[in-house]
């Protein structure tokens, strides 16, 4: 199994299987829109503009398990990311990313990469490299800036284009 395998629903409703960015770097992220990570964001999209020719696809999963920290609709969610902070990258419907209700694809990304807390994510931005094979090749706390990751993104897209 693989990142690829996975399907989700888009902010606007629309289901989309993730082996749309097969062959890409992934960079999956649960995020939140009122919570102290959120301007990370930016940082966020400067990878996606950055990278995103070279292959890396930025997957936004907004999620309310952490202190109600997510608006109610998908509607105020993409409202709030294309207003606040520009973000271009792909956005999917608010997901649970712990319990059983935990959206598929987290399931499998924490049992693919261990945190703090076991296999649970701690809180929102928690972020998770994806190999262009679909396998997931590293793990990032919430307090992980971006920009911190953009060497490892680099070296995977070089990785596996040469």
């Amino acid at each position: 199994m693989t990142a690829f395998d996975f399907e989700a629903t888009t902010l606007d409703g629309r289901p989309e299987a993730l082996d749309h960015y097969r062959g890409d770097v992934l960079l999956v992220v649960n995020t939140a829109s009122s919570c102290g990570f959120t301007p990370q964001y930016e940082g966020l999209e400067e990878l996606h503009r950055r990278f995103r020719a070279q292959g890396l696809a930025v997957l936004g999963f907004p999620c309310d398990q952490f202190g109600g920290q997510e608006f109610d609709t998908e509607a105020e969610i993409a409202s709030f990311c294309s207003t606040t902070y520009d973000v271009t990258f792909p956005m999917f419907a608010k997901v649970d990313v712990n319990g059983d209700d935990a959206h598929p694809l987290f399931r499998w990304l924490r049992a693919q990469k261990s945190g703090l807390l076991g296999g649970a994510i701690k809180w929102n931005f928690t972020k998770f490299l994806v190999a262009r094979d679909g396998s997931v090749v590293k793990r990032y706390a919430p307090t992980t800036e971006p920009a911190k990751i953009a060497g490892d993104i680099e070296r995977q897209l070089t990785a596996l284009a040469a």
